[in-house]
């Protein structure tokens, strides 16, 4: 059994039901991480996930997008270090597909006038196929850690103005008073930046900053 329906809240009257029982697997591909463009069903979906059951594997097929600036990127090292599965797919990818329990699957289609359609499939021969379309597609792509380490981390150039502040050893009261940032914001900037950099302390940090010739 499949059905159409048109717009986020209809989908969600249809099928919030199923996100919230969820209990095994949940895998999702998408071009980034902004499957949902209604706030309000991004903010309601990630509620529900966050009651998922202790063990349940999840999934996310991102393309590089995903990685496109430095506040996506953070985010999504963000949800892989909580334990999510994040592959990096380096060719295109048709429009979203979630696939719960290998139960259902819901397949969204292109806007039309600002709407998307969304597809609830039920059929399990339909399913299964949607899956493995899914799974060959996953072996070929690689995990988001070995995507990152080849690539240069997406910075803003506040985020590079607080690497040469680092490098030049300024302590983090003068530092933050120089980017007119309150002590906390410019301590939870570097700790940002450590984490994009895959550093584990500021020195760490200034030697790969320097390697990927982020500072002079």
């Amino acid at each position: 059994m499949s059905i159409t329906v048109q717009g986020e809240q209809a989908l969600f009257e249809h099928a919030a039901h199923l996100f919230g029982d969820v209990r095994d697997e949940f895998v999702c591909a998408a071009e980034d991480m902004w499957t949902w463009t209604a706030p309000s069903a991004r903010d309601r979906l990630r509620a529900i996930r966050s009651q998922r059951p202790p063990g349940s594997r999840v999934c996310k097929l991102y393309t590089p997008k995903a990685l496109a600036d430095e506040a996506d990127e953070h985010a999504l090292v963000e949800v892989s270090a909580a334990g999510v599965e994040v592959r990096i797919c380096l060719t295109p990818l048709p429009h979203e597909t979630i696939v719960m329990d290998r139960r259902f699957a819901i397949m969204a289609g292109p806007p039309t006038r600002g709407v998307r359609s969304y597809t609830l499939v039920e059929e399990p021969a339909v399913v299964a196929s949607i899956l493995s379309l899914y799974w060959a597609t996953w072996e070929k792509s690689p995990t988001l850690a070995s995507f990152r380490a080849d690539r240069t981390p997406s910075l803003s150039p506040e985020s590079r103005d607080i690497l040469r502040l680092l490098a030049r050893g300024l302590k983090d009261e003068a530092a933050a008073r120089h980017l007119n940032l309150s002590l906390r914001t410019y301590r939870r900037r570097v700790a940002e930046i450590l984490l994009l950099l895959n550093a584990d302390s500021r020195f760490q940090a200034g030697q790969k900053a320097q390697e990927l010739g982020l500072v002079p």
